[in-house]
């Protein structure tokens, strides 16, 4: 920034010039702005919010003049212009209706019109301004102060700074669609007083987009303020994250844009009881559930699933489906915390580019395989916190080992926090993911209970066979756990049990101490904070 140039970004706190707008006195200059016939009836007036009587309504409006937008564009414009001047024009005023991303219809002009007044069927006396397909409803001019204007506005600094060398040159021309009339006025007069004269989270959105036009900092902030201020619900949370991109990825809207993903994230927090419901929601909306730590669901599988099953819904060619999948959403899945079972469905699932598939799976297999202090530095670190921290499980993650030969054997390792640990009191439990071995499903679940005796409570151990039915299966166990001070695996129990379906084997008491030494402070089987668990499970005639 230039050692004279103004400070845009400044907030709307200073002093207040209200008493100057439209006011001769205080200006020195004239603006006049052209309504012309845009995405409305002709002849309407106002605000594409003022007639809209809900949110809904105003997402509707604006999904209906993209898609007209979007047609017109692929039709091609009609009608031929006289010079280069007038084509150029007109594309960035119709590429402006919905999106707002081209520069605003400007232009400085030597004769005043008549101040204070409405005109209708107005045309300006620059031939380069006549369009054969854009029709001037009205013409309203008001007085400005361009240096309050330029204070506040690159666009209009650069318009009065640029384009008005000469001193007689004191009008400029505005050009917007008769949906913006309303917001506009509303923005030129917060540029004098920092207010708004309204509530309504439509004309808030007209604000906020014609602020975002005009280049006005203060503005969109102030929307945006007055729009996390009321309440929020679905429907408004994901028209905020459905605004253009250069308006919700600006710093000025990005609290707003925050306030609805977590919204949407607390909102869906229980993903496997809402699920239903969530397989309406768009992608904008989806990418906020899924961004978020705290999503209560079976596991990372459960997550997998959904969005496999959502992409199949929303996106029904393939070709459409694998690119927002591969794009948008597997970043947003935490393959390191899924069961091999499900990684190797992953492998084979047509929906998905087979050289990503490959990839996320080899990365979540390298994760699983890696040191645990490594695995807790990557969930630790800013930079790939989201791709490796566990959400709020309700089935713990195992590192699961199995092997074939000589015989059927699996090694499960489960890891818990001294805190999750401490919320078991006094009759909690945690179940893992189930794991498999010769074609059985099983799970540990830790408990907190009281001994044999009722005389304390203390930490168990359970092993369970997940499939119910008649199958019975019998499996030589053995319970270990790290201890200090050597930090190994020291084994506990073992023996021999035949499950069957919902049966159930372990000790009430796996350390043989109370629950109060068992978490104290100088504990023998907490190392750095964490608990670490070992199950070996083999099938085998006993000896």
């Amino acid at each position: 920034m230039g050692e004279m140039d103004p400070d845009f970004s400044r907030a709307s706190g200073g002093p207040s010039f209200e008493f100057a707008f439209n006011s001769v006195n205080f200006s020195d200059r004239v603006l006049r702005i052209e309504i012309v016939a845009g995405d409305d009836a002709p002849g309407a007036k106002g605000a594409a919010g003022e007639g809209c009587s809900s949110l809904a309504d105003w997402a509707r409006q604006r999904k209906r003049r993209r898609e007209e937008l979007r047609r017109g564009k692929g039709e091609g414009q009609s009608g031929k212009f006289t010079d280069l001047e007038t084509c150029k024009v007109e594309q960035e005023e119709c590429d402006t209706y919905e999106e707002n991303n081209e520069e605003p219809v400007a232009m400085i002009e030597e004769s005043p019109p008549d101040i204070g007044q409405d005109g209708e069927d107005g045309e300006s006396s620059d031939s380069s301004w006549s369009m054969e397909c854009t029709q001037v409803l009205r013409v309203k001019s008001i007085y400005i102060s361009s240096a309050i204007l330029a204070a506040k506005s690159p666009f209009f600094y650069k318009l009065f700074s640029n384009g008005m060398k000469e001193s007689e040159q004191r009008h400029a021309t505005l050009r917007i669609t008769a949906s913006e009339e309303n917001a506009l006025m509303e923005l030129l007069s917060f540029m004098y007083s920092g207010k708004l004269t309204t509530n309504q989270p439509t004309l808030l959105l007209d604000i906020l987009m014609i602020a975002d036009k005009f280049e006005v900092v203060s503005c969109m902030r102030h929307c945006s303020q007055l729009l996390r201020s009321l309440p929020m619900t679905t429907e408004s949370a994901l028209l905020y994250l459905d605004l253009p991109s250069s308006i919700s990825m600006a710093a000025a809207v990005q609290p707003l844009t925050d306030a609805a993903k977590e919204f949407l994230a607390n909102k869906y927090k229980d993903l496997t009881k809402l699920q239903d419901e969530a397989m309406n929601i768009p992608l904008a909306g989806i990418e906020a559930i899924l961004w978020s730590n705290d999503l209560q669901v079976a596991s990372e599988d459960a997550i997998y699933d959904f969005v496999i099953k959502w992409a199949r819904s929303q996106y029904p060619k393939l070709e459409e489906r694998r690119e927002i999948l591969g794009t948008r959403l597997l970043p947003l899945v935490r393959f390191c915390h899924m069961t091999c079972r499900k990684l190797r469905k992953v492998l084979a699932c047509n929906d998905l580019d087979h050289e990503q598939a490959t990839k996320c799976v080899t990365e979540a297999l390298l994760y699983k395989a890696d040191a645990p202090h490594r695995q807790r530095a990557l969930a630790a670190d800013v930079l790939t916190c989201r791709k490796y921290a566990e959400r709020a499980y309700k089935y713990r993650p195992l590192k699961v080992v199995e092997f074939d030969r000589p015989y059927p054997q699996c090694i499960a390792y489960l890891d818990l926090k001294r805190e999750e640990c401490s919320r078991l009191f006094p009759s909690g439990r945690i179940y893992s993911q189930a794991f498999h071995l010769a074609g059985q499903g099983f799970f540990l679940s830790a408990h907190c209970n009281m001994d044999q005796q009722s005389a304390f409570h203390c930490f168990g151990l359970f092993l369970g066979m997940q499939e119910k039915g008649s199958t019975s299966v019998t499996v030589e166990y053995e319970f270990a756990a790290r201890t200090k001070p050597s930090s190994e695996f020291v084994s506990k129990y073992k023996g021999y049990y035949t499950f069957t379906g919902g049966k159930a084997v372990g000790y009430r008491n796996l350390f043989a101490i109370p629950w109060s030494s068992f978490m104290a402070d100088d504990s023998l089987f907490f190392i750095d904070g964490v608990l670490h668990l070992r199950a070996v499970l083999t099938i085998n005639n006993p000896r």
